[in-house]
């Protein structure tokens, strides 16, 4: 019998194993939130882009991503593979895969309906087997002495606990170099600055999305302690606590629009994934609710103002939310608003800052090159007709095409 307090041979590995399954489920949730969103003319691509990007990162975090990381790989016997920690290290990997295959799942919501697909996995391909890895083994494995830096100079690391930053942050800045050298869909501004309504296709399809996400959020969260004796409470707690204040801050600013709702309580989950280990629950709620705010009044600058059809609103969302949860735990994280201290705000501000300027850089590289050499945008022609026809020849509802002939 095991003593009281140690955990069963395998544990961890069933532990990480449930989280990477409520990871990978959340993909479901990208997903239905973008074939929401989307026009009717874009469901059926929304839907292959984000399993054809899930598998895409696989075969790259495997065989190069996790390296650059972690220096691990899987090249080994099975004896090897397997000697002493039943795996652990394999389905760790397993787990680290769903953070990492998240960017090109966000990055597909903002460049939707008028992006070329092959060109697309292509440059998910660089993104998640080279430019996130790097890093994310900055933050998460103190490659390059970065973090050992911050800690000489500023008394803490970067703290990133569940990815505020090395996930959606960078996910979101991606997205918003993406959009920019895209390019609007066709007539959505016009040329006397109007801005042309293109409404959600499916609004509970949206909400579907927002749930899958939410509910999956658990387990990015609570999961990513990676041993069941490191696993928090107050890491659900504060989950709960930020999606709720960003939900609710939300529906106040954005009059009860329920694009507005669903999305406001994924800000405020994004935005507590870096310090949802270390600050107070009342903070988590501010965190969110601020969170909140700043996603409907920087989704509607972001369109009418600065003019970039970011489709799904993935660089306030995940961008700029997860920009301000990596600041957020140098501030709320303190002990004197009750957070649980060891934190510096002066190495939130660098390390978060380091993260957008790899991530501008690194998408600018790959998807400036690709659109330079092959091109990223769909003809007139294909965009017209849709990216389901154009690209899938099928469309989401084809009864209706037949009875329409």
């Amino acid at each position: 019998m095991l003593a009281t307090g140690v955990t069963p041979p395998g544990g961890n590995v069933f532990f990480l194993l449930m989280g990477a399954i409520l990871v990978f489920a959340m993909h479901a949730g990208f997903a239905f939130l973008e074939l929401g969103t989307v026009r009717r003319r874009s469901q059926v691509n929304a839907l292959v882009k984000i399993l054809s990007d899930f598998g895409i990162s696989t075969i790259v975090y495997f065989f190069i991503g996790y390296h650059i990381a972690y220096g691990i790989s899987f090249f080994g016997n099975v004896q090897t593979l397997t000697a002493g920690d039943h795996g652990f290290e394999m389905v760790r990997f397993f787990f680290l895969l769903t953070f990492a295959a998240a960017v090109p799942a966000i990055i597909s919501g903002g460049i939707a309906e008028r992006a070329r697909f092959y060109p697309q996995l292509l440059a998910t391909a660089f993104l998640v087997g080279l430019v996130y890895p790097f890093y994310e083994g900055i933050v998460w494995d103190n490659n390059y002495g970065i973090q050992a830096w911050f800690t000489q100079t500023f008394g803490a690391p970067f703290h990133d606990f569940a990815g505020s930053v090395v996930v959606h942050a960078m996910g979101g800045w991606m997205a918003l170099m993406a959009v920019w050298l895209l390019g609007p869909r066709r007539g959505r501004y016009g040329k006397d600055g109007t801005v042309h309504a293109m409404p959600p296709s499916n609004i509970p399809f949206l909400a579907l999305g927002s749930w899958i996400l939410i509910i999956g959020w658990f387990g990015f969260n609570v999961m990513s302690a990676q041993q069941l004796a490191q696993i928090q409470g107050l890491v659900a707690l504060n989950s709960l606590m930020a999606l709720v204040g960003g939900m609710l801050a939300a529906l106040a600013v954005g009059k009860g629009d329920p694009g507005f709702v669903h999305n406001g309580a994924l800000a405020g989950l994004v935005a507590i994934c870096a310090g949802s280990d270390v600050v107070q629950p009342i903070g988590a709620l501010a965190i969110g609710a601020i969170a909140g705010i700043i996603f409907v009044y920087l989704f509607t600058f972001v369109q009418h103002r600065l003019r970039l059809d970011d489709v799904l609103g993935v660089w306030p969302l995940h961008g700029v939310c997860g920009v301000w949860g990596g600041l957020a735990v140098g501030i709320f994280g303190l002990k004197m608003l009750g957070g649980a201290g060891g934190v510096s705000f002066w190495s939130q501000l660098l390390g978060t800052s380091l993260g957008v300027l790899i991530a501008l850089v690194g998408s600018g590289v790959v998807y400036g090159t690709i659109k330079a050499f092959i091109g990223i945008r769909l003809d007139a022609e294909a965009e017209y007709a849709g990216p389901d026809l154009s690209i899938h020849h099928v469309s989401a509802y084809p009864e209706e095409d037949i009875e329409r002939a």
